[in-house]
């Protein structure tokens, strides 16, 4: 059976975790409690353990439980809300496991936050995600694993090796899987238009654009038009990450004036809020599909709303990682 998220179908005797380096603990932070035991449970491995305290000061302090001399560590920390906590909380787990004489440090993030901070377009901003790249790398890690990173280019940002990830078999093979007629590949704005092609290329659909520009100062896009057509066409509106939901009520607000009849929407971290999810009702999509590389809280888990798990995708990842295997094997590359 393939790994889901990947083209590979591993050998029915199965893999062991033999490797010469050192043995594979695993553990993870607060923000991936549920996806890290997910990954525990796909590689039989218990996670490690460790005390965390929170002062009165707000300062965080972790102690681990057990030793990690010479042992291959990977932390699964995704950056979820709080993210600022949630992302200091792992560079203190990382300078304990170093501290520990750990092997090799490997940090597992499925969602890294400030990806949209890529680039300096604008007078006297940072480039923040270098800056976060820099902070993993100082506070110790060796290696680094992401899922669907919002720009290729911050993988430059990174002075260790690592594995960028992608959701993109996961997702367009559950849609495969709904035998949707007449579907149109839609990407919410032209910045997309390159991943909407190969969601169409791989759904042998047609594909069409939402052209739209911001407003200076505010927070919804104005949408312009689309290019292409979708009258008549069930639609399925594709993007790496949802936040507020703004370019999703934009974009499936002229899809409905141009025609279009049910509208799905895919994507790979749902970093939700309050306002999302009122959007979400609103719209009456005919159904959401997101990954867990965020955890949503049931608040925000609509009936209408299809989670699929990247745990088997990061767990054969961290197996290839550890045995000094190829990743891109999974994806025929």
């Amino acid at each position: 059976m393939k790994i889901p998220g990947t083209k590979y179908e591993p050998s029915p005797l199965g893999d062991n975790l033999s490797s010469n380096f050192g043995a594979i603990k695993l553990f993870y932070g607060s923000s991936a409690a549920e996806l890290g035991k997910e990954i525990g449970d796909y590689l039989g491995i218990k996670p490690g353990a460790y005390d965390k305290n929170v002062f009165s000061n707000e300062n965080i302090f972790i102690r681990l439980r057990e030793s990690v001399r010479g042992q291959d560590v990977y932390l699964v920390q995704t950056m979820s809300s709080p993210v600022h906590d949630n992302f200091m909380e792992m560079l203190i787990m990382i300078d304990a496991l170093k501290r520990d004489s750990a092997w090799r440090i490997n940090v597992v993030v499925p969602y890294l936050s400030y990806g949209r901070s890529d680039k300096k377009d604008q007078p006297r901003v940072p480039i923040t995600a270098r800056l976060i790249a820099n902070m993993i790398e100082a506070a110790g890690a060796d290696r680094y694993i992401t899922i669907d990173l919002h720009a290729g280019q911050i993988q430059g940002f990174f002075n260790i090796p690592g594995d960028a990830l992608t959701a993109f078999h996961l997702l367009s093979d559950y849609v495969i899987s709904k035998n949707i007629p007449d579907l149109t590949v839609v990407s919410t704005d032209l910045g997309y238009a390159k991943q909407a092609r190969n969601w169409g290329q791989k759904l042998n659909s047609p594909v069409a654009l939402v052209e739209k520009r911001r407003v200076d100062n505010a927070e919804r896009p104005e949408v312009m038009s689309i290019i292409g057509s979708v009258d008549g066409r069930n639609v399925l509106l594709v993007d790496d990450e949802v936040n507020t939901g703004g370019s999703v009520f934009n974009a499936v607000k002229v899809l409905r004036e141009n025609g279009a009849r049910k509208i799905y929407l895919a994507f790979t971290h749902g970093f939700f809020t309050e306002k999302t999810i009122a959007r979400f009702k609103e719209l009456e999509l005919e159904e959401i599909i997101l990954t867990n590389t965020i955890i949503q809280p049931e608040k925000y888990r609509l009936p209408n709303m299809t989670v699929l798990s990247v745990a088997p995708l990061l767990a054969e990842v961290i197996k290839r990682a550890h045995q000094g295997r190829s990743v891109g094997e999974l994806f025929d590359e």
